[in-house]
């Protein structure tokens, strides 16, 4: 007989308590601090739905973080912890500005090599990290911490090098136009001067990822590795290739988001004075959407407008940073979220016995 399935089985569920916590306690800090919460979630709330341009916006904002949030979501599957996105989406972002400002194609083949560009940009900077796992035994976490600043170092140099450097700014040139993603002919119906096609290719990355997750064979060996790597070697899957496979893998999506987030929003790299943090974010994303690339969609648009209404937030005098605590306290409550789903199956499994134990007494 199938056991009825609970609404407190899923994931969903402890996903809504965590954000409606997360506000409860941005609220609390905010009445601490002498802000009212109510105008400020007003504020947030308007900044994004009020006008179609915001909605818009919110959804540019969106893309990147989705494929940061895939390219985490993904390297989970496997059992790695894929804190280099940063790093990645960095070199993806550099590998498509250079592309997209020394290349002479037509449009849309120029944007489509700049992908190109960042994909193999990315994937590289993670299949190195994975070379040296496997090869010398080194901790893929540290490498991808180091590797996270190698990129910001290498970015800054390569944005300050004569050629590659605008004349009067800190930055590069602008890339061509003809390796822009803006949709040109959207721009008068949305109001929004930024609306680009990346939305639309986070969510076919997405959708292609889910597929091959679980609808495929090379799906399946990513699970079972990420399950159990000695189980997985005992059935013939070579646990070291797939690895390498991962790593690589989640760092194409990431630098790809990289891409995104040039050719469809910046147009050009601005000189870092601190860490971008789309790849960190990108943790974030992955979580809130359970680690399943469909759900990183949803948790990635809600993390995209939380981040461009928190952007209104100084007309009221409220701190944006806001917005990263009830990010962040989000987050600790998704992570604590399997003790709570523990409790709450055990308050359960011990009301059935109770129920059991009554039943059985009735009928001796």
């Amino acid at each position: 007989m199938k056991s009825k399935t609970s609404i407190w089985d899923g994931n969903f569920i402890y996903v809504i308590i965590a954000i409606v916590v997360g506000f409860l306690v941005g609220a609390i800090l905010l009445v601490s601090a002498g802000i009212d919460p109510g105008l400020t979630y007003s504020t947030l709330f308007q900044g994004v739905f009020s006008q179609p341009k915001y909605i818009v916006y919110s959804f540019v904002y969106a893309a990147p973080y989705i494929m940061t949030g895939l390219s985490v979501a993904f390297s989970f599957k496997t059992g790695v912890f894929n804190i280099g996105a940063e790093g990645q989406f960095v070199v993806g972002s550099l590998a498509a500005v250079l592309v997209g400002i020394f290349g002479n194609m037509p449009p849309v083949i120029h944007a489509i090599v700049c992908f190109i560009a960042a994909a193999a940009a990315g994937a590289a900077w993670g299949a190195i990290v994975g070379l040296m796992k496997i090869k010398r035994g080194i901790n893929e976490v540290l490498s991808y911490i180091m590797f996270n600043w190698i990129a910001y170092y290498l970015s800054n140099y390569v944005v300050m090098h004569s050629g590659v450097k605008a004349k009067s700014i800190e930055a590069t040139k602008n890339i061509k136009d003809s390796a822009s993603t803006v949709i040109q002919g959207l721009i008068p119906a949305t109001g929004c001067p930024k609306v680009n096609s990346g939305f639309f290719i986070a969510t076919i990355a997405a959708i292609v990822l889910w597929f091959v997750i679980k609808k495929t064979t090379f799906g399946y060996q990513l699970r079972a590795v990420g399950l159990s790597k000695t189980a997985s070697e005992y059935g013939g899957i070579s646990s070291s290739k797939i690895f390498m496979v991962s790593m690589a893998l989640s760092g194409m999506l990431a630098g790809i988001g990289g891409a995104i987030q040039t050719l469809g929003m910046a147009g050009r790299i601005s000189q870092f004075s601190g860490q971008e943090s789309f790849g960190f974010d990108g943790i974030t994303v992955a979580l809130i959407g359970g680690t399943n690339p469909i759900g990183c969609i949803f948790s990635g648009l809600f993390y995209g407008a939380m981040k461009y209404g928190g952007n209104k937030l100084t007309l009221v005098n409220a701190p944006k940073e806001i917005v990263n605590i009830i990010m962040g306290t989000i987050i600790f409550f998704i992570a604590i979220s399997l003790l709570l789903k523990r409790i709450i199956k055990g308050v359960q499994q011990k009301k059935l016995d109770k129920a059991k134990e009554l039943t059985a007494a009735k009928e001796a």
